[in-house]
């Protein structure tokens, strides 16, 4: 019986692989197509998730085939700028916005999880029946025109928006009073368009529009569909280049190759049930997001970071079962919130027709002037986790529990990331009480497990045992002393996933938290 299989080898699917790998756990991700999919779909990835694939060894994988984005720019109908947000680097070290190619995403996630003999890929593999029981669950497969059984001790359903899993649990996808049809182009060229190098959003009741450079020779369109229209009214050049041309300018026609002119629906949805004993969802199979914001594929891949270390700890007998009760609270309240985002989003572009055009005129330019909103619209940070035991917080007052703790830079050059290695940390200002870390637990001079060597080798993490604790201490000055104060704590708690289980004034109140998990 295998540990886990994995239902869907897209970007969600193959992370949750990797992750489950670099904790020791067999698993196998059954893909129903016999090759990975060819056409570019998810176009952003934030510097939380870039986080998340750094943490599993993609780190330079992903820096080579993306491309930093300079921001958000919202303009009138006539292209005229109205407001910029621009983006940099974040606190966890890597580019707020990220650009890329989906395909080259799921190729460099392929070759990497090829190297986890833990971890195989079957294409060309269609599940076609799931029987759950108490202690497994049994999967009836087709392949090669035969059909036979693979049992798992659980099974992750990541098989997209018509997920076969989530009709086989008898979950049922709840509209959140959101549908868009849209027209996507994606256009490959070696001419310089001399575009602003992030992402416009053009606000017209009429034809709003996104355009976005997602790589070297890539640009993604996007248009807003008229009831009467679809994407076939816009596969020839005569009707096409009058949409493009705004961005394309003089450039040739014959120097636009057209990769893909297609037609999506942008929907809001939220799976009733996200789990049914042992099997579970995540991905477009639990959620649908308006990309608006660029949170589609971001939270699925948030959905993996999530379940994975807890998957793992119970396998391993780490941690008790019970924990896997949390993934579905945690991630369906951070998933709603973005939701509420894009679809907010959405609305600033399209809704008021001319009278909302007018409001836009004059309230997008001042938006920036509030620090609050110019804040929120700028930065990437998602929202804090809640409603779980895995998250302690004080019934009043602000906290850093929910969050994720920064990936700082330490004083020895690594970053938090680095050095906590999947496992659980507890963060500390200097010389806390004696006899609060664990005796097993690592120090911060010790070699973390699970990060590449200088030979290309990954090394398996220890399971995400609570009773190995890493301990890092927040030096006077650093990123992270200045995290803790402003958080005001004295002490913090960090699981595997980088959020933060508790903070707390008092060091041994903060690490007690982690005894209300332990298996004992």
């Amino acid at each position: 019986m295998l540990p886990v299989v994995i239902v869907g080898a897209g970007p969600t699917g193959l992370v949750a692989a990797t992750l489950l790998a670099r904790y020791g756990v067999p698993c196998q991700v059954l893909e129903r197509f016999p090759a990975p999919y060819p056409w570019p779909r998810a176009v952003h990835l934030d510097d939380e998730v870039y986080r998340v694939l750094a943490g599993i060894g993609m780190g330079a994988a992903f820096g080579a085939i993306s491309r930093p984005g300079r921001g958000l720019r919202l303009l009138d109908p006539r292209r005229r700028v109205l407001a910029e947000f621009a983006r940099g680097a974040g606190p966890h070290g890597f580019p707020e916005a990220n650009m890329f190619d989906q395909p080259a995403l799921e190729a460099v996630l392929r070759a990497h999880l090829a190297r986890h003999p833990a971890a195989v890929v079957r294409d060309g593999v269609e599940v076609v029946g799931l029987a759950p029981a108490a202690d497994r669950v049994v999967l009836t497969v087709a392949e090669d025109g035969r059909h036979h059984t693979v049992t798992a001790g659980y099974v992750l359903g990541c098989d997209g928006a018509r997920s076969a899993t989530r009709t086989a649990i008898g979950s049922v996808p709840r509209d959140l009073g959101f549908a868009q049809r849209w027209l996507v182009v994606d256009v490959d060229t070696g001419a310089d368009l001399g575009q602003w190098d992030g992402v416009d959003q053009v606000c017209d009741p009429a034809r709003a529009a996104t355009f976005m450079r997602t790589g070297a020779r890539r640009y993604r369109f996007e248009f807003r569909l008229a009831p009467d229209e679809t994407a076939d009214d816009f596969r020839s050049p005569v009707r096409l280049g009058p949409l493009l041309a705004p961005w394309t300018g003089s450039t040739p026609q014959a120097e636009l190759t057209l990769v893909r002119v297609a037609e999506y629906t942008f929907r809001a949805q939220v799976a009733d049930r996200w789990r049914a004993g042992r099997v579970f969802l995540a991905g477009d199979a639990a959620h649908l997001t308006p990309p608006f914001i660029g949170q589609g594929l971001g939270a699925g891949i948030r959905d993996a970071a999530n379940l994975a270390w807890k998957l793992a700890g119970v396998l391993h007998g780490t941690l008790p079962a019970r924990l896997l009760d949390t993934y579905q609270p945690e991630r369906e309240r951070h998933v709603r919130a973005l939701i509420r985002e894009a679809k907010l989003a959405g609305a600033l572009m399209t809704a008021g027709g001319r009278a909302g055009d007018l409001a836009r005129r004059f309230v997008a330019p001042r938006l920036r002037l509030l620090p609050a909103v110019r804040q929120h619209a700028a930065a990437s940070r998602t929202p804090a986790l809640r409603g779980s035991p895995l998250v302690v917080r004080p019934p009043l007052g602000r906290t850093l529990a929910g969050t994720l703790c920064p990936n700082a830079p330490l004083p020895d050059g690594r970053r938090f990331d680095d050095l906590a290695a999947g496992r659980f940390a507890l963060v500390t200002l200097p010389d806390p009480p004696p006899a609060v870390v664990s005796p097993a637990a690592a120090t911060p001079d010790a070699s973390p497990a699970g990060v590449p060597g200088a030979d290309g080798a990954v090394a398996l993490l220890p399971p995400p045992d609570p009773r190995g604790v890493v301990r890092v201490v927040a030096e006077p000055g650093t990123v992270l002393y200045r995290w803790l104060r402003a958080g005001h704590a004295r002490a913090a708690v960090v699981r595997p996933d980088g959020t933060v289980l508790r903070a707390d004034r008092d060091v041994r109140a903060a690490y007690a938290g982690l005894a209300r998990i332990a298996v004992r």
